[in-house]
């Protein structure tokens, strides 16, 4: 399985901080998330590399907001990205197929 796609979003929690959202898809369609609170783009594109597969050793974080995806990421628990408003209005590329959620493809 190898890496088909990578994109990062810039994009504004609901706090009011930015942060670096990356998606990665594999070739056999898998997708992996990952963030940044730095707007470290490599931060975020390793967590979502490792979240699709790709990359076996999982990257060190060091939280900056102690948000709820950074408690989730440490405490090795499934993130919910829905917590905030601004992922599920994310478009990633390429374009997801008619009637499924950008957030979720």
């Amino acid at each position: 399985m190898g890496l088909a796609f990578m994109h990062v979003h810039s994009m504004r929690i609901a706090s009011g901080e930015e942060a670096l959202v990356a998606r990665a898809r594999t070739t056999d369609g898998k997708v992996g998330f990952g963030f940044s609170f730095r707007l470290d783009a490599a931060e975020a594109r390793h967590m979502a590399e490792w979240h699709a597969g790709v990359r076996k050793e999982r990257p060190a974080y060091v939280p900056v907001l102690n948000h709820p995806w950074e408690r989730a990421w440490l405490a090795g628990a499934e993130i919910d990205w829905s917590c905030e408003p601004g992922f599920t209005a994310l478009e990633f590329l390429p374009s997801p197929p008619p009637g499924s959620s950008a957030s979720l493809r």
